[in-house]
């Protein structure tokens, strides 16, 4: 189903001429960086946006999410498509478009144009994800070299996420908020040619039309879901048409996606995959994970701003620990997967992350810069050893030829837990934020409500009001930020522990199982022969013709026995076993 294979054109000669594949490691991990860097650097910029734009608590909340979650919805149509037409070709234009809407956003003046730059980002996002996961696999066919770029694209993922801020904060203090957009287009520009000259261009298997229909059910599917959670999020009952009618639609269109993948011979994604509990276990846990990452990163930096009284650029500052966390957890994740095994190394890293959230709610209204700290050093370190070792999992369980499915699956489930995250944990923190601004002494309640939808907006209000019930209202406002800080860390903290018990499912060592082997040919492994040594890209060209066999099983038989001479093990380094 994900045979890469070199396009028939001519080859390029980046990768015929044996480009080295951290060279391309490289340039992948920068496409990654500037998508993930676009996920979070809006967020400390949303209380001077919100002040020049004057936008309404929904359309916020739509200028934050409407990103992640296109992007999200869009995987599965883009990764599959770049299977048919080359993924090096679709990333290119992703590039290309994710400048273009850059710049609008930049220039945007009303919340509805932010709005639809932000959709068009998140198109251009969906168009580069998948491809740097499916090039990445392809150009690493060993698995322990793989564990290791994979242990450097999950770092380059999260350092992208937590150095938005720091970039952000420096941008909207010494310039304006649309400098946070302006800062994707130089990268753009660098990036496109180094893409368009080193990447090589690959493709999946072609057996069979592609499944537009499907693509675009699945696509829907994932936005009526979302619809329906922010609808409930900002306010809403859950039984009202609005919030209810998308949340139907959206379930009903994933159900009859997933009985068309079923019945079609060849299916975007062969559901057989999550028949494999450490498969369906992974994809849960990078949804947790992202889901408290990026939910209490926005969180956190209005906490920094709006109660502590940070500028922006002191925001981001703040965060720095978690990215350097983040990056040690990156650079030594393959050794100590190889020492622990994967079910330790999740478990634990939800058990640590979920730590750091139960020590972050003993925050309150006044600085305490060493816990913070602290708390941030846990969770970013905690959080990316979740990260890495559920990618790995979940890619080492799906056979070679469906590396493209996998591929997709996993940035989907990436990109929605940043998503959900954002309007799970929101919704959370308004439902406890605003009783506390219910009956505020010498308040009018018109005010009230007001102040009830953001602390920026109460702000805002009581510095309108002025005197006694101004100042009133803004201590009101702080203490019933706090309050709701505290039981979204708490509930955040639950869901983390749920990842923990799930960890529980996936196995304790890791295999490689065998693919049946097929006649030989060329593919993107053997193109970048430069930096991969003969026998090791010769195995993997051998190990994709198969799928292309008449009758060929897209899965194995999970219960089918494993090949010794071509198994890898790892084993705890408590087990006591001694490694194959």
């Amino acid at each position: 189903m994900s045979r890469t294979n070199t396009a028939p054109a001519r080859p390029r000669s980046a990768a015929g001429g044996g480009a080295n594949r951290w060279v391309v490691l490289v340039v992948l991990c920068v496409s990654l960086l500037v998508v993930a860097l676009d996920a979070t650097i809006l967020h400390v910029a949303i209380p001077s946006l919100t002040e020049d734009l004057r936008p309404s608590s929904t359309a916020l909340l739509w200028i934050v999410d409407a990103y992640p979650l296109v992007c999200a919805s869009l995987l599965i149509l883009f990764g599959t498509l770049g299977d048919r037409v080359g993924r090096r070709r679709v990333l290119l234009l992703g590039y290309a478009l994710f400048g273009v809407a850059s710049a609008v956003a930049a220039l945007a003046t009303e919340p509805s144009v932010l709005i639809g730059a932000r959709v068009l980002l998140g198109v251009g996002g969906a168009m580069i994800m998948p491809a740097t996961l499916s090039i990445l696999r392809a150009v690493f066919p060993d698995r322990r070299e793989r564990a290791t770029a994979i242990g450097i694209w999950t770092a380059t993922a999260a350092i992208g996420a937590a150095t938005g801020p720091v970039l952000g904060g420096f941008l909207v203090e010494n310039y304006w908020w649309g400098s946070v957009f302006l800062i994707n287009i130089p990268l753009m520009a660098l990036i496109l040619p180094l893409g368009r000259r080193l990447l090589p261009e690959s493709r999946g298997a072609a057996d069979g039309p592609w499944d537009v229909l499907g693509a675009l059910m699945a696509a829907a599917g994932v936005l009526g879901c979302v619809l329906g959670v922010k609808r409930a999020g900002a306010g809403e009952p859950l039984l009202v048409l609005p919030t209810a009618g998308p949340l139907l639609i959206g379930a009903g269109l994933l159900v009859l996606f997933v009985r068309r993948q079923k019945r079609r011979p060849h299916p975007l994604i062969d559901m057989r995959l999550f028949s494999r509990a450490a498969f369906t276990t992974s994809v849960g846990c990078i949804v947790l994970a992202m889901l408290a990452l990026v939910g209490l990163q926005l969180i956190a930096v209005q906490y920094l701003q709006l109660v502590l009284g940070l500028s922006p650029l002191e925001t981001g500052l703040r965060l720095l620990p978690l990215t350097f966390a983040a990056m040690a957890a990156g650079a030594t994740g393959s050794y100590t997967l190889r020492r622990i095994g994967p079910r330790r190394m999740v478990g634990w890293g939800f058990v640590l992350t979920a730590a750091a959230v139960l020590l972050l709610t003993f925050m309150g209204q006044h600085d305490r810069p060493l816990l913070l700290t602290v708390g941030f050093v846990l969770l970013g370190f905690g959080l990316q050893t979740t990260l890495f070792s559920a990618y790995e999992s979940m890619l080492s369980e799906a056979p070679q030829r469906s590396a493209g499915a996998a591929a997709s699956i996993g940035e989907t489930s990436y990109q929605l837990g940043a998503g959900m995250g954002t309007a799970l944990l929101g919704s959370v923190m308004n439902a406890a934020y605003a009783p506390g601004l219910a009956a505020v002494p010498g308040v009018p309640a018109e005010a009230g409500r007001a102040a009830a939808n953001s602390l920026g907006e109460a702000y805002q209000v009581a510095e309108q009001l002025g005197g006694a019930a101004g100042g009133a209202l803004h201590q009101a406002a702080r203490h019933a930020f706090v309050n709701g800080l505290h039981i979204t860390l708490f509930v955040s903290a639950g869901l983390l522990l749920i990842g923990a018990a799930m960890a529980r499912r996936l196995p304790r060592v890791m295999e490689c199982p065998a693919d049946p082997e097929g006649p030989e040919e060329t593919s993107v492994a053997a193109e970048t022969a430069g930096a991969v040594s003969a026998p090791v890209a010769a195995e993997s060209v051998v190990l994709s013709k198969q799928a292309d066999a008449p009758g060929f099983s897209p899965l194995a038989d999970p219960s089918e026995p494993r090949v010794p001479a071509t198994r890898e093990a790892i084993e705890p380094a408590a087990s006591g076993r001694p490694a194959h």
